[in-house]
């Protein structure tokens, strides 16, 4: 990464999910056993790959998406919703033997949500190392998730490592680490369940997050974020910890909320800003994209983040 934020469009390659989300709207989230009425059905494009795409480019990214579909109505719903965001998807491979992805999203009105995910064809992407190898060059990141086979997860960040192109993970679902990852990760973004399950301690507030961030960047990332949900982010680096306050909004739809975020700071990273402005960011395009229903449709453009309101100073932990 530079050290002078750059005025050019940073090009940046996303390996992972894509996913079409059945989204149901519901006042409350069933009991076990319990049956309740949805008040709307949603489909809507998602999954962590396509998502945090998305967002790079809605960011002002030339984005190079890879990733896997069936070759089904869903796929080429998929597909077209890349073109109209102008991201390359000719590394989207076609499944004719699995159907595309789907998420089942139940969405209460306080616009918490609880997800589950029929990988589909996304459980069978296989990395094109010729194709990936020719997006990398001059990259300035490649953002991963565990959406997809972590195999091919590991494969693509070690290729990239190799390239010099910094890797921006985000490992969710949550898993273990494989040991050969650590040392490939540049930037690690993990939410507090996520950095709680990954360090092995308690994170419940931004001290116990910047606790848990320091352990693991001792396992090889650079620079380690815990998003906070309403409570900001805590951001850790060679520097230290600092804590990012949230910013108070109605929030009806948390769904992309982290990929938002990650899609922000990875673009701000790429175009060479430092880690602290990549995480206000991060918070200024997850505060509005939470105020909007579904998840591709509620990333904002860079243009409406750059209207949005500047989240509280950060302070030093």
């Amino acid at each position: 990464m530079s050290d002078k934020a750059s005025n050019t469009a940073p090009r940046i390659a996303v390996v992972g999910s894509l996913n079409m989300d059945l989204v149901l709207q519901v006042a409350r989230a069933p009991e076990a056993g319990e049956t309740v009425l949805a008040d709307g059905l949603h489909l809507v494009p998602g999954g962590k790959g396509g998502n945090q795409a998305v967002a790079c480019a809605r960011q002002g990214a030339s984005v190079h998406l890879f990733g896997r579909l069936g070759d089904d109505g869903y796929g080429r719903t998929l597909r077209a919703g890349l073109a109209a965001d102008g991201i390359d998807h000719s590394g989207v491979q076609t499944d004719t033997a699995s159907t595309t992805g789907v998420a089942a999203i139940t969405v209460e009105a306080t616009g918490q949500n609880r997800i589950v995910v029929v990988p589909g064809a996304n459980g069978r992407f296989v990395l094109d190392a010729l194709a990936l190898g020719a997006a990398l060059p001059g990259a300035g990141g490649l953002v991963v998730q565990f959406e997809t086979p972590m195999p091919q997860v590991v494969a693509a960040a070690r290729q990239a490592h190799a390239a010099g192109c910094p890797v921006v993970l985000n490992p969710s679902p949550i898993q273990p680490l494989p040991d050969a990852l650590w040392p490939l990760v540049h930037t690690l973004v993990v939410n507090e369940v996520e950095a709680a399950a990954l360090a092995g301690v308690a994170v419940d507030t931004p001290q116990d997050a910047a606790a848990a961030a320091q352990a693991l960047r001792g396992r090889g990332p650079a620079q380690v974020v815990v998003t906070l949900g309403a409570a900001g982010a805590v951001a850790a680096d060679a520097d230290g910890c600092r804590h990012h306050p949230g910013m108070q909004v109605r929030a009806v739809d948390t769904t992309a909320a982290g990929d938002t975020f990650l899609g922000a700071l990875a673009v701000a990273l790429a175009r060479g800003e430092p880690l602290d402005a990549g995480v206000r960011e991060g918070i200024r395009a997850a505060a509005l994209c939470v105020t909007q229903h579904g998840a591709q449709p509620s990333i904002p453009t860079r243009a409406a983040v750059a209207q949005s309101p500047q989240p509280p100073d950060w302070t030093a932990l």
